[in-house]
């Protein structure tokens, strides 16, 4: 893999999730690499590893729908009225100009409900803007043509290799795998062993339309489907074990369902996994 990067630019662009996919394959190489060949910085909503014996970076840039948001604060982004900018991609592909490889997500923020907003006029902030509402879907499709339309004027296609990662599925609610009514993946340590299950954390409604657009597109993009296989892994999540930004009240603490993160993912763990495959499609395309 370092072979594979030497003199280029890897980046890792999206969300939280996709921000653990990063974490991941940084951990997978960099025990490779002595300590005074390597640093790693952040600055606002990116983050760079750099192999100087390469000539290499490998990048991961904050953006949870891609395009601009309300939530594109890299550190203060919990805003429960999501809106997102049309036609604004440029704003932060800016950042992802030069990449040899580029590697998309862009879901979790999405299913908050089956409405979503639109600003079409003003700013975030401004008290008069005008803003729309649409069908969840359909703006969700309008944010992947704008991914594909930004690669397509912005990246040489003869070179740059597209990734876009699928839905990572959450384990919210045990009841679908059969588990107790109030129950969540806390306290879960085997897989899910149904070949067919598919949880109501992942909507199939949004891979559908990733199927439509891509299907349609001359952009050469290579499709990382991890979303059945992680539908398995209600054992693999942080639960309880994540960094808790403000200290848990003592009805928290009693009830560990009620804090138990189910959406992200352990390390080592899963998305070592997603990178492996990840790794099969660069090294054979």
């Amino acid at each position: 893999m370092l072979e594979k990067l030497r003199g280029k630019k890897m980046m890792f662009v999206g969300d939280s999730l996709n921000r653990g996919q990063y974490v991941s394959f940084v951990c997978l190489i960099h025990r490779l690499i002595p300590e005074h060949a390597k640093s790693m910085t952040t600055v606002d909503s990116l983050t760079v590893f750099r192999i100087k014996d390469y000539n290499a970076t490998i990048e991961f840039y904050w953006a949870p729908f891609l395009l601009e948001s309300n939530s594109d604060n890299a550190v203060i982004h919990r805003v429960t009225d999501r809106i997102v900018r049309k036609g604004s991609i440029n704003k932060h592909g800016k950042y992802w100009k030069g990449s040899d490889i580029l590697v998309f997500n862009t879901y979790l923020w999405w299913i908050a409900g089956s409405k979503f907003k639109i600003l079409t006029r003003g700013s975030f902030d401004d008290e008069k803007k005008e803003i729309i509402e649409m069908e969840t879907e359909d703006v969700y499709r309008m944010a992947m043509k704008s991914m594909l339309k930004w690669v397509e004027s912005n990246t040489d296609l003869k070179k740059t290799r597209i990734f876009f990662t699928s839905m990572s599925p959450t384990h919210g609610r045990s009841i679908d795998w059969g588990g107790e009514k109030d129950g969540s993946c806390y306290n879960q340590t085997t897989p899910i062993e149904d070949p067919s299950y598919w949880g109501g954390g992942s909507r199939k409604s949004i891979m559908r339309v990733i199927g439509d657009v891509f299907s349609k597109t001359k952009v050469p993009i290579t499709f990382l489907n991890i979303t059945q296989l992680s539908e398995y892994r209600k054992d693999a999540h942080t639960s309880i074990y994540k960094k808790q930004w403000s200290p848990l009240t003592s009805e928290q603490l009693a009830n560990p369902v009620s804090y138990a993160d189910c959406t992200h993912w352990c390390l080592p763990g899963l998305q070592d996994t997603w990178n492996e495959l990840l790794y099969a499609k660069l090294i054979r395309p």
